[in-house]
């Protein structure tokens, strides 16, 4: 490979944190930080599967550690930062993948399903920014990656909450973006189609709404975790330092339809 290239791509010496990190869209994006050289810091709700992605990522030969935090929750987010400093180095990358889709007609929405979606898709990663970002931007290089999704820009069925939640996730990147791209530290989303994950089993379940959702994009297929690796390694690297404020659909031509 050009050796310039080659270097545009390169997170040797490089912290990631990457929220969610255990399953899906988040561990297919720790797999590709890690083979780029990041130290990976792989958080998500539960210790085992955190222990599996993270024994994974070192027998590929990456670097990896693992926590356990729930996004949803202030006082875990707490505890998660403070631990933070225990880290192989400063955060130099976050990643915010970790989310909830409460799926149920707009009317059956409950104030607690409202409050756990906003809590853990929007408030968290705006804890995590908050408390991460000042630091990047005093060592003038920092990366911030939120997933955001389709139903930022248009409705879904029975995901009312979560496209709220969403929506104003991209609204946060740009406002993030705003504050801090002028000290070196990016901000980007990255909007994915319909893709097979643990979050969208519900929906996954009926094959032909999967058939359906394939048929509105340009290659013909629904998307799958390693389809975001890489516009995240873009967004993480100093090849993508000039991009910041946006939000990237990486999705098959579907928004497009």
């Amino acid at each position: 490979m050009d050796e310039t290239l080659a270097r545009l791509f390169d997170l040797h010496g490089r912290v990631a944190l990457v929220t969610g990190g255990s399953s899906g869209i988040g561990r297919a994006i720790a797999g590709v930080l890690a083979g780029a050289g990041a130290h990976v810091v792989v958080a998500a709700r539960r210790r085992e599967p955190v222990d599996e992605t993270v024994a994974a990522l070192i027998a590929r030969g990456g670097a990896a550690t693992g926590e356990t935090v729930d996004v949803g929750n202030r006082e875990s987010i707490a505890a998660l930062v403070g631990r933070l400093a225990r880290a192989p180095g400063p955060i130099d990358i976050l990643v915010n993948s970790a989310g909830i889709n409460l799926r149920m007609p707009f009317e059956e929405i409950r104030d607690d399903d409202w409050d756990a979606t906003i809590a853990a898709n929007l408030t968290g990663p705006f804890l995590l920014t908050r408390a991460l970002a000042p630091a990047m931007a005093a060592r003038g290089w920092g990366r911030i990656v939120n997933i955001a999704s389709q139903q930022a820009v248009r409705a879904f069925g029975n995901s009312g909450a979560y496209g709220a939640s969403k929506g104003a996730l991209v609204s946060l990147t740009r406002s993030t973006a705003e504050r801090w791209s002028s000290r070196g530290v990016t901000c980007n989303a990255i909007v994915p189609g319909f893709v097979l994950t643990p979050l969208t089993r519900e929906a996954s379940a009926d094959p032909a709404r999967v058939a359906a959702m394939a048929a509105r994009t340009m290659i013909g297929r629904n998307g799958v975790p390693d389809d975001c690796r890489g516009m995240a390694l873009l967004l993480a690297s100093d090849a993508g330092a000039a991009i910041t404020g946006q939000a990237l659909f990486v999705d098959g031509g579907f928004s497009a339809t």
